[in-house]
């Protein structure tokens, strides 16, 4: 293979693996997950969020509820990170924002119902054990070692949002949250009331199954590898994206300038591409069947829902800072979200899984810290990690590096790290990832020695050096923290 063949592959590659998620992921997930970030910045007051996530709340009662709250979100990382900038923004500590930015992924209901079935429950509880622990740890952790910023967040947030009354949360936003909520959940649930048919209709449209040949072998895929290739209905969707760009540009850039009939249009695409999405599309010799599933009446059933609430129960107020809000997340997020999966698709050429299963073999530090690179570098979405997983496990890959690869590959996919550094800074994201790495590389260990057969006693001893060595080193790092706030408030006395 020459040098050209080799970067076109490379393309190809990168092309190939941009195509398949924006066709296949982005709009159930990606795009209710934004309005619900809009909705959260514009429409809840900051004492709703900071009641329960607050940096003041106390960590009994902000932790668990962060934790709490991503346990029912069956998204991935780069779903997640949208609706974590929202409670973030809107004035949650680090803290707890970091403890729900980690726990959603890793150990949704879903997630660890699916493992449980296709690995085996003694694995999940595993996930779901250790990523309650870590997770809330690094919580911990993050908000210990930038308690200053945390502050200084917590003041500006009082500036942005002093303007406002203090009250609680109207009745009608909160109802027009839970059913955006509701919108997300209904069209990523994985469960036979949403993916069965319940009508049909035959459309005779020629050609399309030689168009769907055309792309398969366009966008070359293997299943078993958790590539997903690009359908005729996921082009179709892909357009539908750029048309839904394009009416966003013109109608919610300047929205502050008044509504215009692009706002209404680009609102209009967005409802008719979720419901696109939402439908099941076969193409055959015959024409196109589509099937008309649960999800495609459940988004039908929430957009309806939705409507009605933002044109009558929302004021002209509400709704421009709502549809600010949403475009200003997707401005901010989404050209991110293009470069890191094109370059997950290049680097997927480049690495190939037997290395993994190769250092993974055993339960060792390189071995586990093999599984979590491959998490960063061979991001898959949310639920198609657990059959991967699945298949390292059939090659022989140890027990102990799978489960930190299945920790890693919901937190630290190569998209959401850039995107998480624009929202908290690049100090900040990259020491999550740190620690991120550190603890799914531990949690490998841990419970690979447990499989192993090491005794509950021993692993017990090695897990209370590890904390005390880090207890001490966060307590050093508080009390320098706190000498330093000391002499600041003595130099503006």
């Amino acid at each position: 293979m020459n040098g050209i063949d080799f970067i076109l592959r490379l393309v190809q590659g990168g092309l190939g693996n941009l195509a398949a998620y924006l066709a296949a992921h982005v709009l159930l997930c990606l795009v209710p997950a934004f309005y619900i970030a809009g909705a959260m910045t514009a429409l809840i007051p900051k004492e709703s969020v900071t009641r329960f996530l607050g940096r003041n709340t106390p960590k009994f009662i902000s932790y668990p509820a962060a934790a709490l709250a991503g346990s029912v979100l069956a998204v991935c990382s780069c779903t997640i990170v949208p609706l974590f900038a929202g409670i973030y923004k809107k004035g949650a500590g680090l803290g707890p924002a970091i403890t729900f930015l980690f726990f959603a992924p890793a150990a949704n209901i879903l997630a660890l119902v699916y493992t449980g079935g296709v690995i085996g429950p003694d694995l999940a509880f595993a996930r779901l054990l250790l990523s309650l622990v870590f997770g809330i740890g690094i919580g911990l952790i993050m908000a210990l070692l930038f308690s200053r910023s945390d502050i200084a967040h917590d003041k500006a947030t009082d500036e942005v949002f002093a303007g406002q009354a203090r009250k609680g949360m109207r009745r009608t936003t909160l109802a027009f949250l839970l059913i955006l909520v509701a919108l997300l959940l209904s069209g990523t649930l994985k469960v036979g009331l949403l993916t069965n048919a319940y009508a049909q209709l035959t459309l005779p449209i020629p050609g399309l199954d030689a168009f769907q040949e055309w792309l398969y072998r366009l966008v070359p895929f293997d299943p078993t590898k958790g590539e997903e290739g690009v359908t005729a209905q996921g082009t179709l969707l892909i357009g539908l994206l750029g048309l839904i760009g394009l009416a966003s540009w013109k109608g919610i850039e300047r929205i502050h300038e008044g509504f215009n009939r692009w706002t209404w249009i680009s609102l209009i695409l967005v409802g008719l591409t979720l419901l696109t999405a939402a439908l099941g599309m076969q193409p055959h010799a015959g024409g196109l069947d589509i099937l008309f599933t649960g999800k495609f009446f459940g988004v039908l059933l929430a957009l309806a829902l939705l409507g009605w609430l933002l044109r009558k129960q929302l004021n002209e107020d509400e709704q421009r800072d709502f549809l600010w809000e949403s475009w200003k997340f997707v401005k901010q997020i989404f050209p991110l979200l293009i470069v890191g999966v094109f370059s997950v698709g290049v680097i997927r050429v480049l690495i190939r899984p037997e290395w993994i299963e190769a250092l993974a073999g055993d339960n060792t530090l390189l071995g586990n810290l093999a599984g979590v690179v491959f998490g960063v570098f061979m991001y898959f979405p949310t639920l198609v990690e657990v059959p991967i997983a699945n298949m390292f496990l059939s090659l022989g890959m140890h027990r102990g590096p799978l489960l930190a690869y299945l920790m890693a590959d919901p937190e630290l996919s190569l998209q959401s790290i850039l995107i998480t550094a624009t929202i908290i800074g690049r100090l900040k994201a990259w020491v999550y990832v740190f620690w991120v790495a550190l603890f799914s590389t531990l949690a490998g260990l841990i419970y690979g020695s447990w499989v192993d057969g090491a005794s509950i006693g021993l692993i017990a001893l090695y897990l209370a050096a590890f904390v005390a060595i880090l207890t001490g080193g966060l307590w050093w790092v508080s009390r320098r923290n706190q000498a330093h706030m000391n002499a600041a408030q003595e130099v503006s006395k």
